[in-house]
């Protein structure tokens, strides 16, 4: 069986996005989006239900055209007629098979949809992917992290060096997650395969990409890299007392900047205030406000997210 070789990535980006604008009548889905995807890299695209994820795929794609903007992959311009790009591209949606066949005998038709000559195609696939074990199972008796496969296994069929996937990690169980992940980083380590990846869960995301771009009302509003990712997250000072009046007196007395929580609690929204919880402590002891709650408190990733789109919530 020939092994599939790492591609070799080069210096232009497996994705760009310029200036990308989108209307449906008088509504603007899109708002002169611009972002690039590098090669060999999974790129998470995060946002609410909404937000123009699958808008943007869709033009990646070609199905819809932008108003104005323009898209390019491996270099080339994003067209209908382009065949040779296509070529290159595998998209997944939502992972089908037909239950009562194998995954060998899926991805044989799935290989002859796509027009793929080489039989062996199907073989190199399923030794990509991870499914050798499973090749002579029905697809229906394939865990969820391995129906996924399957989707992947014949998105991939013909061997593309980018793989576009809108929500595949919807509904799988965090084993079927930590499967998908680590084939994922397979695929773009080894195979060098650029992977898209969009979802509405940042928690699901961040353990499978390498880089995140967040869109929200159809514009990108940050882009971080999961290793720089906690160093983003902010840590804040919360507090609570049986007098929250007074407690809040001495807190303006003593220039402390504060806002109450959804919770009822106070947090501190002085950036420094954080850094010495102790004196917080001391001082309102010290004017008869003991705290009932004091406690350091750090931003999770749900929270970073509703935060970056400048939605609040209350203190976990």
């Amino acid at each position: 069986m020939q092994i599939l070789s790492k591609k070799k990535i080069g210096s232009t980006p497996a994705i760009q996005i310029d200036g990308v604008h989108k209307r449906f009548g008088d509504y603007t889905v899109l708002n002169h989006l611009s972002l690039e995807v590098n090669r060999g890299e999974i790129f998470g695209f995060l946002g609410l239900n909404g937000a123009g994820k699958t808008t943007t795929i869709k033009m990646l794609l070609a199905m819809l055209r932008p108003t104005s903007g323009k898209l390019y992959m491996l270099g080339e311009k994003v067209d209908a007629g382009n065949y040779k790009l296509w070529s290159k591209v595998g998209y997944l949606e939502e992972a089908t098979f037909y239950p009562d066949l194998t995954v060998t005998e899926n991805l044989d038709i799935a290989r002859r949809m796509q027009g793929v000559p080489d039989k062996d195609a199907v073989h190199q696939v399923i030794y990509k992917l991870g499914l050798e074990p499973h090749k002579k199972k029905k697809a229906k008796h394939l865990s969820l992290g391995n129906k996924q496969r399957l989707g992947l296994a014949k998105a991939m069929i013909h061997n593309p060096e980018i793989l576009i996937l809108d929500e595949p990690i919807n509904g799988l169980d965090p084993a079927g997650v930590a499967e998908i992940r680590n084939m994922l980083y397979n695929l773009a380590k080894n195979f060098g395969v650029t992977v898209f990846i969009s979802s509405h869960l940042l928690e699901e995301l961040s353990k499978v990409s390498t880089r995140i771009g967040i869109i929200h009302s159809g514009q990108l509003v940050q882009e971080v890299a999961m290793d720089k990712l906690e160093q983003s997250l902010q840590k804040s000072l919360v507090v609570n007392g049986r007098n929250k009046p007074a407690l809040k007196k001495v807190l303006e007395e003593h220039g402390y900047a504060f806002e109450d929580t959804l919770d009822g609690y106070i947090k501190l929204t002085d950036e420094h205030a954080a850094d010495h919880p102790e004196r917080l402590a001391e001082l309102l002891v010290q004017c008869n406000q003991p705290p009932t709650s004091l406690r350091m408190i750090t931003e999770d990733l749900e929270g970073y997210f509703l935060r970056t789109i400048g939605i609040t919530r209350g203190i976990k």
